[in-house]
């Protein structure tokens, strides 16, 4: 998947189907000439349905399709027959979609679990045949309902990138060459900040045939949870991820203020992101002879497990996927 091609924000336009009308209708045949009224339901109008598939990543199919429109239900006829309901408009997104209504900024639901349907938008209620109406007072009612109108609305799918691993850093900490080596994920890698504007995915292959997903999400900058850079839209995928790698390269002025800020930016967007759990790995390490590493180590957080690899070298790798794994199947 291109960088192009990753879209996750968009807003759509949803309208459900009007429901069919109840019939008036009067059962005739022959030797009956005045039989009881007999006019059946309308059918039910098309709901807008969004639909999970764990084969899709990005949004990027709606981005040029904005409209969706349910078809009507069918009116009801005679012997109570029922009117055919509208047909059903599915919607098929990522799993780690989020649904907001456009108008309140409410988050309506999240879609977690691949072939999870839920209705956006419910089609009109068919209207009930002139039968529903016969009383005592009443034999040959008439009248019958009109089928209830349509629903539409504007809606806002944001994708919260779903992810055993992120890789947490500051932009051009390394982040997409580890991918880039670890998996068959081809990041765009360049030495200048920023070169990521979205989030990368991989799998990372392991032993007997196991494997597991990693992200690299773009690089934060402090005051990302302020919204500088482009803070909220790089800090939401993270809140998917089950385990957060945080990469600093070796050749950094103060590693340990550098992971208090990538810390404090968490928090602040969303304290629940400090229950995860977490790994601090120093990158482009191969620069480092052994009592420079020692004496790196000692000024590393005591409270965060830590390890030195270099994607270049290919130095700590095995470690590296050893540790992840332990840590995703505790």
């Amino acid at each position: 998947m291109t960088e192009g091609n990753f879209v996750d924000y968009v807003k759509i336009h949803a309208a459900s189907g009007k429901g069919g009308k109840g019939s008036v209708h009067l059962h005739r045949e022959k030797f009956i000439t005045k039989g009881g009224p007999d006019g059946g339901d309308g059918g039910r109008g098309g709901h807008i349905i969004i639909r999970a598939n764990k084969g899709m990543w990005t949004l990027i199919h709606l981005k040029y399709r904005k409209h969706f429109k349910a078809d009507h239900g069918g009116h009801g006829s005679k012997s109570r027959s029922t009117g055919k309901d509208g047909g059903d408009v599915y919607i098929d997104v990522p799993l780690g979609t989020i649904v907001r209504d456009t108008e309140t900024d409410e988050i309506l639901f999240e879609i977690t679990y691949d072939g999870e349907e839920r209705i956006m938008v419910e089609g009109g209620m068919g209207g009930r045949g002139n039968w529903h109406f016969k009383s005592s007072t009443n034999q040959t009612p008439r009248y019958a309902q009109p089928g209830v109108d349509g629903q539409e609305h504007w809606f806002q799918l944001e994708l919260k990138v779903l992810a055993d691993v992120g890789l947490v850093g500051f932009p051009n900490a390394g982040k997409s060459t580890l991918l880039s080596v670890l998996t068959s994920a081809k990041p765009k890698i360049a030495d200048y900040a920023f070169t990521t504007l979205k989030p990368n995915l991989g799998i990372v292959e392991y032993r007997d045939y196991k494997s597991f997903v990693m992200a690299d999400i773009p690089g934060i900058i402090e005051g990302a949870h302020e919204g500088k850079g482009l803070g909220h839209r790089f800090l939401r995928h993270i809140e998917r991820n089950s385990t957060l790698l945080f990469l600093i390269p070796a050749d950094s002025d103060d590693i340990e203020r550098e992971y208090g800020i990538l810390l404090n930016e968490l928090k602040q967007h969303n304290p629940d992101l400090l229950d995860k759990e977490r790994l601090l790995v120093i990158s482009k390490s191969d620069m480092l002879d052994e009592e420079l590493q020692e004496e790196i180590e000692k000024s590393l957080p005591a409270e965060i497990p830590h390890l030195f690899i270099s994607s270049i070298a290919q130095k700590g790798l095995v470690a590296l996927k050893d540790t992840l794994w332990e840590m995703l199947n505790v």
